[in-house]
């Protein structure tokens, strides 16, 4: 699989930028007053810690997190039993903790359109290759890990 442009993290960065934009210019209704707000914290400590974590599996098994290049190992535990996708997963989470951090409704706008721009350009791609790298592992792997959550 070959990706072109940009890869993951870049629109992770891109979606706060937007948030705190859409925050800043349009903030709509209050959600969440201080110190309520402070929750988003905990989210964003989770997004990180699934980021963090996913990638450490990674690395213990020598093989890559890049989306174009071909995984040598299919990584099946960990944060990986709770959801195929601990990293996209963490992303949402991370932004769902800065929009309660921010407290306004708004930048809550960007949420859906990461996930759905991971599953389009990344996820779907990612699954077909390790379908063809891992086959039947792949697929009872897939079979009883969730996506998402």
């Amino acid at each position: 699989m070959e990706h072109k442009g940009p890869l993951p993290p870049t629109y992770l960065i891109v979606s706060i930028v937007a948030m705190v934009g859409f925050h800043l210019l349009w903030p709509g209704m209050q959600l969440l007053p201080f110190p309520w707000n402070l929750f988003g914290i905990l989210f964003l400590a989770i997004g990180c810690f699934l980021n963090l974590t996913a990638d450490a599996a990674f690395k213990k098994r020598q093989t890559t997190v890049k989306p174009s290049e071909t995984s040598s190992a299919l990584v099946t535990d960990g944060v990986f039993r709770v959801t195929r996708n601990p990293m996209y997963l963490g992303f949402v989470l991370i932004l769902v903790g800065i929009g309660l951090f921010m407290g306004s409704l708004t930048p809550f706008a960007v949420i859906p359109l990461l996930g759905v721009l991971m599953d389009v350009m990344f996820i779907r791609a990612e699954e077909r290759m390790l379908e063809e790298e891992f086959g039947d592992r792949w697929v009872r792997y897939k079979d009883e890990t969730r996506r998402w959550v």
